[in-house]
């Protein structure tokens, strides 16, 4: 049997891992003298400590790989030449970043299989690292047996966690959050959040960012969103992990600071280098690791 149906058939019904990246496993020795497997890795916004992680592991493991790789740039749109290139290359496994990438790649699980649905892959294992919530983008319809094509790893604690450490360390009656409402993945989180706010009665301030005339997010005026989410009275503002709020981090932390407006970040970059206060976080290497184990796995 090839090698790439072999793969295919053992990730069928696959299972979406909610284990924390911290309880990850050591690495399962690998069968000596096995040929390179390719791996065709995506990046978002360039390599990131994930990546590493994910090679490192593979590595350790004593896996031989043949690795290519392609970046995004930020941009989505690019994943179509990408998709073609993939069906070009055959690669035994595809590895991808964030949500919006994975979308882009696999598309949503309810998409209608017609002429105008874009030529998704479907036929290639796909592992996933830094998905926040892949139920609620609709990357696989549940967290288990959802037979898709597909497996990865969820990164982020669950926000009614998140929300209690919030609490814990200064009483809120109200959170402020600016998101892009153009990505799936921030969406979802603010659903997430809606809902566990007001059982908790916790008022949850949104706040949209803008577009510009091609529809892409803008941070033009970040400086007077963050002072309208405080003049409402936000008493947190949460850094939610949303893959361009994620690059403004270092922007937020500072103008959110002159107000005397604390910032609690939900991944590893907030707190790192994005300057928040206080975080509950997965390393981001950790979170690679366990991307590497389930490819291994597979």
């Amino acid at each position: 049997m090839p090698r790439r149906r072999f793969l295919r058939s053992c990730l069928q019904g696959a299972s979406v891992p909610l284990a924390v990246p911290w309880a990850l496993a050591g690495p399962v020795p690998a069968g000596a003298g096995a040929p390179p497997v390719h791996i065709y890795m995506i990046t978002f916004r360039g390599e990131t400590d994930v990546d590493k992680g994910f090679r490192a592991y593979l590595a350790e493991a004593g896996v031989a790989v043949r690795y290519t790789v392609r970046d995004l740039g930020q941009d989505v749109g690019r994943m179509a030449a990408l998709r073609r290139e993939i069906r070009a290359l055959a690669p035994d496994l595809i590895y991808v970043w964030g949500t919006p990438a994975t979308l882009a790649l696999v598309g949503p699980f309810d998409a209608p299989a017609d002429s105008a649905t874009p030529p998704y892959i479907h036929d290639i294992p796909v592992v996933f690292a830094l998905v926040a919530a892949p139920v609620r983008a609709r990357i696989v319809a549940s967290e288990r047996g959802h037979g898709r094509n597909v497996a990865g790893v969820v990164h982020v604690v669950p926000f009614d966690v998140q929300l209690r450490a919030m609490q814990r360390y200064r009483p809120l009656q109200r959170l402020g959050v600016l998101y892009n409402a153009a990505e799936a993945n921030a969406r979802a989180i603010v659903q997430e959040a809606r809902q566990v706010c007001a059982q908790q009665g916790v008022e949850l301030l949104t706040l949209r960012l803008p577009t510009n005339a091609q529809g892409q997010p803008s941070a033009e005026h970040l400086a007077a969103h963050i002072a309208q989410l405080h003049g409402q009275g936000a008493q947190w503002l949460y850094l939610l992990p949303d893959t361009f709020v994620g690059t403004l981090y270092e922007r937020i932390t500072p103008l959110a600071n002159q107000l005397q407006l604390p910032c609690f970040g939900a991944v590893e970059l907030a707190v790192r280098t994005g300057g928040a206060l206080l975080g509950l976080v997965s390393r981001y290497y950790a979170v690679g690791q366990l991307a590497g184990a389930k490819a291994l796995e597979i």
